[in-house]
């Protein structure tokens, strides 16, 4: 999808029609825009020598199937960087390209729960909360996946050769986890969830409930932030326990959520909202599109489409893409790529 937004021309080559429906696959899902679907089996005779032919004509190839199967498919990153030195092929899996996990399946709790993420996230007494799939999938997997290939197109343009991407999402996560772990070396980082300066655990950067049974997020982390969210709440620092002193953070707690839950969270919004106590509404889906942070940066393209593309560019714009651009016949032809191979691919 990012690379689609940034104009990227994308043919995604699929199984044909017919396997059990994925029951993730929204009929409008905005993380397939901008690909032309071609619908082909990779096991007919013929069509890998296809395929190979049109990877001539292109800069980057992405995969994410288990370890061994392009190989067994005929289109391992051998195969293809010996007809195109300049491709960079990349490649996402969970586990990695090797180790004793590389072949089994997975997903994203299964890669958090292997890195120590998930065991840091939730309440002490109760089981990790999962973070939707934002952390392994979307960030250790594709986030990584992306910075990696362009890096990798850059060396290329540069007059590099092409070479492989391997992006494992367990390295993915290691490295986002980076700081905890140096932390928790350190003795910084308790193993407790709900103890830490960053996991809700610390009264002036957590989440509180309001007199509507709404919620406010709080992160007035810095000094000068805390005192402008004490003064905010009507609290005296002199009163309260020291923000430094962890064993007296359930005293400090307390009195927090106390001031918090004498006024609505729209009250709260609209007392402290933008100010330095870094305090702001926690909003539910169908609320997002109407904060006016949200409608001045014009975040949302509409639901069909999902959020606008990001990040944004001075002077190359990047633009939400087409569900779908144009037929598979079409783009390979614009491409180069022989008649006969167009035809052969589209049986």
């Amino acid at each position: 999808m990012l690379l689609a937004d940034m104009g990227a021309e994308i043919l995604t080559l699929r199984a044909p029609t017919g396997a059990a429906r994925d029951p993730m696959l929204l009929e409008h899902d905005p993380l397939l825009r901008g690909r032309t679907v071609l619908e082909c089996d990779l096991k007919r005779d013929g069509v890998v020598d296809c395929v190979l032919e049109v990877l001539d004509a292109a800069d980057i190839l992405l995969e994410g199937y288990r370890p061994g199967v392009m190989e067994r498919l005929g289109l391992g990153p051998d195969t293809c960087l010996a007809r195109r030195p300049t491709l960079v092929y990349g490649r996402v899996t969970g586990w990695g390209q090797n180790g004793p996990l590389a072949t089994a399946p997975g997903h994203d709790p299964n890669y958090l729960a292997l890195t120590g993420a998930l065991a840091t996230i939730g309440y002490p007494d109760r089981p990790p909360v999962l973070p939707l799939n934002l952390v392994a999938d979307l960030s250790g997997g594709a986030l990584f996946l992306l910075t990696g290939v362009l890096a990798a197109l850059a060396h290329v343009r540069a007059g590099g050769e092409g070479q492989v991407v391997d992006a494992a999402m367990i390295d993915g996560v290691a490295s986002l986890m980076s700081w905890v772990y140096a932390a928790h070396e350190e003795g910084v980082w308790q193993t407790r969830r709900s103890a830490n300066l960053m996991d809700g655990g610390c009264p002036f950067s957590s989440v509180y409930e309001t007199a509507d049974g709404r919620y406010v997020a709080v992160a007035a982390v810095e000094p000068q932030f805390y005192a402008a969210l004490l003064d905010g709440l009507g609290l005296e620092q002199a009163t309260l326990p020291p923000r430094e002193d962890r064993a007296r953070w359930p005293e400090l707690r307390t009195a927090i959520a106390a001031a918090f839950s004498t006024r609505t969270r729209q009250e709260w919004s609209d007392l402290l909202e933008g100010t330095p106590a870094c305090v702001s509404p926690v909003l539910e889906l169908d609320e997002v599109a109407e904060h006016p942070q949200i409608v001045a940066r014009q975040a949302l393209s509409g639901a069909s489409q999902g959020p606008v593309a990001a990040p944004r560019f001075s002077r190359t714009p990047s633009a939400v893409a087409a569900a779908e651009r144009g037929s598979p016949a079409a783009l390979l032809e614009s491409w180069g790529v022989a008649p006969r191979t167009i035809k052969e691919l589209s049986v």
